[in-house]
């Protein structure tokens, strides 16, 4: 979904790469983004696709990007235009960067993502 939102963007949305305190881009749907903005959703959802790769890998990709998306978050939050001058955010953005965030962290908790070595059973010796 994200790959998919990404590749939109640039079509539909803003494909500009400028950067810059107050940076602004073009709306895709109700989101503000420009080319980085584009970027940043194609690698996330690159590394969620290889992370997928197993079991494993698959419930630390989405603790870890949970725990990404809600940096992305607050910082979107706190600045309310962009994030750290590159890539421009909305009210829309952020509320969605939290649904990201929420749902990667519930979806790696769940999968057992903090207890996953206690599952694992006593090790041979």
């Amino acid at each position: 979904m994200l790959i998919a939102a990404g590749v939109l963007g640039f079509f539909f949305g803003g494909s500009d790469f400028t950067v810059g305190p107050g940076v602004s881009g073009e709306n895709f749907i109700v989101f503000e983004v420009n080319g980085w903005h584009n970027v940043v959703h194609i690698a996330t959802g690159a590394f969620l696709v290889l992370m997928a790769a197993s079991a494993r890998t698959a419930i630390t990709g989405a603790l870890l990007f949970g725990v990404v998306y809600v940096a992305v978050t607050v910082l979107g939050f706190i600045d309310g235009d962009d994030l750290i001058t590159i890539a421009p955010v909305n009210t829309a953005d952020n509320f969605l960067h939290l649904g990201l965030a929420v749902a990667g962290v519930i979806i790696g908790v769940a999968a057992g993502g903090l207890v996953g070595s206690a599952r694992r059973g006593p090790a041979s010796t």
